[in-house]
């Protein structure tokens, strides 16, 4: 039965459809892998035995729904209906939410089975996983180093075969991020792709979306995710087709800009994520495409101060949130030194200050989004660095500002994306003699996600990377 989950998604709603194999038997074999694997990965904050069980057993072959009996785990910043919400804090409690995110029924009406909650770094602020509350999360690959974040317990669970896929989302590269940690497939949406309702309005940096094994995966599940939902404000304009039908045709010949410069002043290129970078160029090339270096520009422009004072307030809402649940203001021991001082720095912002920083930000994104313009994609690194050890990058600590400033040097290239509102994605075409996966990441135009799927299709039927598996899996 381990062996199952570690087919796509699609192959095993495709068997149980069939009545070859039977959802309580997938459902319980991933629970049963989550409980062997839980003490060593830490990748779930909450399993949900008796209900997925029980979700299971209402699941018979030949059930018409894309994704029917289909295992799948939450990231623990999105409601739940009946389990608990922790966002990784102690701040949360145990907050159990009454109600699901519009993202949470869809996949429910999809037929998938959620199975758990997973970690997260508190808050979501950092591109590694060890809260206080719960602890680090380990990369299956290599267990002393980070599977990344903030969506770090989704990857490390679909690397290590507790699922065969999870949700996570992206504010600064919290999808790629850890998909190139994990050597998993993450796809950020364009802005507005996928409703944050109805406990949330619009996002000018977060988009949900989901890390898989496999580039079919990713696109049949945005055809479930995205999507207007009633008072978005604003959404993403659809498809012309579904993605899945998208992301297999042939594809012209595209002009593809290769970059290296980077978004965050200070941070230093490691050798193997070039070199991976240049590899890649060089396969496409030989897939017949026009690959070309360019230096976007986004160099020297203080990325770091001014992004932070853009996420820095959505931070400290959920701050808010998680206090005013408990009926009093926020205190210094509830939450963890840097969500602290995120908190403390929001407050002694004006309004102004944000909406400043927001406009700069969005002159900024007009910026490169025209110098984009000529090419139908960009190839960068996807990660600076490779996956840092446990205890390198965490929110405690005397000095919690310096732990954000290596952050950002770990990953520079991906917040920038964020910003401008494109699509992007992490492909883990290279393993590294170090153990670990080597990926890329592919940024597309805008509301494009359509041409990534694509391309990366094609990288993926000439370079495949879903046979690999961490050491002992």
């Amino acid at each position: 039965m381990d062996e199952l989950l570690f087919l796509s998604a699609l192959e095993l709603a495709a068997l149980i459809r069939s009545g070859q194999l039977s959802a309580r038997e997938l459902v319980s074999a991933s629970l049963a892998r989550i409980e062997a694997l839980q003490p060593t990965i830490n990748a779930f904050t909450h399993v949900a035995y008796d209900s997925a069980a029980d979700a299971a057993d209402r699941i018979a072959a030949g059930d018409p729904r894309p994704f029917a009996g289909v295992p799948i785990a939450v990231k623990d910043n999105r409601p739940v209906a009946g389990m608990p919400l922790t966002m990784g804090s102690d701040l949360f409690g145990d907050y159990v939410p009454e109600q699901d995110s519009f993202l949470v029924r869809r996949l429910r009406d999809a037929g998938f089975v959620i199975v758990g909650k997973t970690n997260l770094p508190e808050m979501g602020i950092l591109p590694t996983t060890e809260p206080r509350r719960f602890g680090p999360t380990r990369n299956p690959w290599r267990l002393e180093r980070t599977p990344g974040g903030s969506s770090g317990g989704s990857a490390a669970a679909v690397a290590a075969g507790m699922v065969p896929l999870a949700h996570g989302n992206d504010g600064g590269g919290s999808i790629r991020i850890p998909a190139a940690c994990c050597g998993l497939v993450g796809l950020k949406g364009a802005r507005g792709r996928v409703s944050l309702g109805p406990e949330a309005g619009q996002s000018f940096l977060t988009v949900d979306g989901v890390l898989t094994r496999t580039v079919a995966d990713t696109a049949a599940l945005f055809d479930v995710l995205s999507g207007y939902e009633p008072g978005d404000a604003n959404w993403a304009p659809p498809p012309p087709d579904r993605y899945a039908t998208l992301a297999s045709r042939q594809l012209k010949r595209l002009r593809i800009g290769t970059a290296f410069n980077m978004p965050v002043e200070g941070a230093e290129l490691d050798p193997l994520c070039e070199a991976a970078t240049r590899d890649a160029a060089a396969l496409l090339e030989s897939l017949g495409h026009d690959v070309e270096p360019v230096a976007p520009p986004w160099s020297g422009l203080s990325l770091l101060a001014e992004f932070t004072r853009a996420f820095g307030p959505a931070v400290s809402l959920q701050t808010l949130a998680g206090a005013t649940m408990r009926g009093r203001e926020p205190a210094e021991g509830d939450v963890e030194p840097l969500t602290w001082q995120m908190w403390a720095r929001a407050r002694s912002e004006n309004t102004m200050s944000y909406l400043a920083a927001r406009s700069r930000l969005e002159a900024v994104a007009r910026t490169i989004v025209t110098f984009l313009g000529a090419y139908d994609a960009l190839l960068t690194p996807a990660l600076a660095r490779r996956p840092v050890p446990i205890g390198e990058i965490h929110g405690l600590g005397g000095e919690p500002w310096d732990f954000y400033r290596r952050s950002a040097a770990f990953t520079p290239y991906t917040a920038i994306v964020n910003v401008t509102g494109l699509p992007a994605i992490s492909l883990p075409l290279y393993h590294g003699a170090d153990g670990l996966p080597l990926a890329v990441q592919l940024v597309g135009p805008p509301a494009r996600e359509d041409v990534l799927l694509a391309l990366a299709s094609q990288l993926e039927q000439v370079h495949p990377w879903a046979v690999r598996r961490p050491l002992g899996s």
